[in-house]
């Protein structure tokens, strides 16, 4: 995993410019049935997918914490909302609460979570690729297969699935069913 971390950067930087191009054109048309299709291709990488193993999101980012997020977490801790802000989070450049710092206060050294059950919103429904309206969230998932080597998969496989009209054949979508 250690090396497919080191070059993922890389690897994303790289296919950046063809990714962003595929977003375009799958955001001006986008398929009837492509979230459905991402649910399957979603489902296909993390069937193979041990996040454990990887933990880079934690070890890297820090997720927006929703009011409700920082309730149910102050809760857990049987601490004031307040309390909770003031020892776990800051207020970014788009003046969402984030963690202090990264890695993650609540990764432990086994890359499980401590707040696992409480964790944030954004922490659940992490890298997003199996979301509702998905061509809605392009720029976060570009920015993400930089970050989660299984997005990165997800967008190959993606590209492989749904025919946005960047090559020859036309814009005919070749997914069917999950068998490609």
């Amino acid at each position: 995993m250690e090396e497919t971390l080191r070059e993922l950067p890389k690897k994303a930087k790289d296919k950046h410019n063809e990714h962003k191009k595929y977003f375009a054109k799958l955001k001006k048309k986008p398929p009837k049935n492509l979230d459905s299709i991402m649910v399957e291709l979603h489902d296909a990488e993390f069937a193979k997918t041990d996040c454990l193993t990887c933990a880079n999101c934690c070890k890297t980012t820090s997720p927006i914490f929703t009011a409700k997020d920082i309730q149910r977490i102050a809760k857990h801790f049987r601490i004031k909302e307040q309390r909770f802000i003031e020892i776990y989070l800051e207020v970014d450049e788009d003046n969402f609460h984030v963690l202090k710092s990264a890695p993650c206060t609540f990764l432990a050294d086994d890359n499980t979570c401590s707040i696992y059950d409480v964790r944030p919103k954004a922490c659940a429904e992490y890298p997003h690729t199996d979301r509702r309206d998905f061509h809605k969230i392009s720029e976060i998932t570009l920015k993400n297969t930089a970050i989660c080597p299984a997005t990165f998969n997800i967008v190959e496989a993606m590209r492989k699935a749904v025919d946005v009209g960047m090559n020859s054949k036309g814009a005919k979508e070749r997914f069917n069913g999950g068998r490609h």
